[in-house]
């Protein structure tokens, strides 16, 4: 007896969630398809009932990782609480449920088209978000300062993630944070 087609559609959405947070923990070469399918619960074979290739995976799972960094972004009402989020440990800590730019930036360089497409869609949406929050402060320089913080928050969070002294990486992240705050502050300051 087969499954039905919601039965399908739930397992379908099941995997590129698991494989959202998958990419995220271990980037694109880290996806195994095989591991992907034990852990939700089906055989290796089982993917082709769902998906034509594995780049078709990797596009919806990116596109519903960004689906989700952009829905945590887009939370957050202002500039400081979103840079307090971003540069925290439990961000720091939690790559499969955090920011899918910072966690797969190392890895578009060498992607697909659609798959470096997908990303850049996502970073002008970042970067509008970050520039929509900078502009409630200060009516100028909001899109270069969009660029600014969000390079500074993906490398502060990829520098934090790669060194191995826990001191050290609390305090990239404590010092990014009181940088950024306080640039953008004294920023809005001088526009009044």
């Amino acid at each position: 007896m087969g499954h039905s087609q919601s039965q399908k559609q739930q397992t379908h959405e099941r995997i590129v969630e698991v494989a959202a947070r998958r990419l995220c923990e271990h980037g694109l070469e880290g996806l195994s398809i095989a591991n992907l399918m034990k852990e939700v619960g089906l055989t290796h074979g089982g993917f082709y009932k769902h998906f034509e290739s594995r780049d078709e995976l990797v596009a919806e799972a990116l596109a519903s990782a960004f689906a989700s960094t952009q829905a945590r972004s887009a939370a957050r009402a202002t500039f400081e609480a979103m840079v307090s989020a971003y540069l925290s440990k439990r961000h720091r800590d939690s790559p499969g449920n955090g920011c899918a730019v910072a966690a797969v930036v190392n890895d578009m360089g060498r992607a697909n088209e659609e798959a470096r497409a997908l990303y850049t869609e996502q970073v002008r949406k970042s970067l509008g978000t970050i520039g929509g929050l900078l502009a409630a402060a200060a009516d100028a320089g909001h899109d270069a300062g969009a660029i600014v913080a969000l390079s500074t928050m993906v490398g502060a969070l990829g520098l934090a993630r790669a060194v191995d002294d826990p001191a050290l990486s609390g305090k990239i992240l404590a010092s990014v944070q009181e940088f950024l705050l306080a640039q953008f502050d004294s920023a809005s300051a001088t526009d009044d």
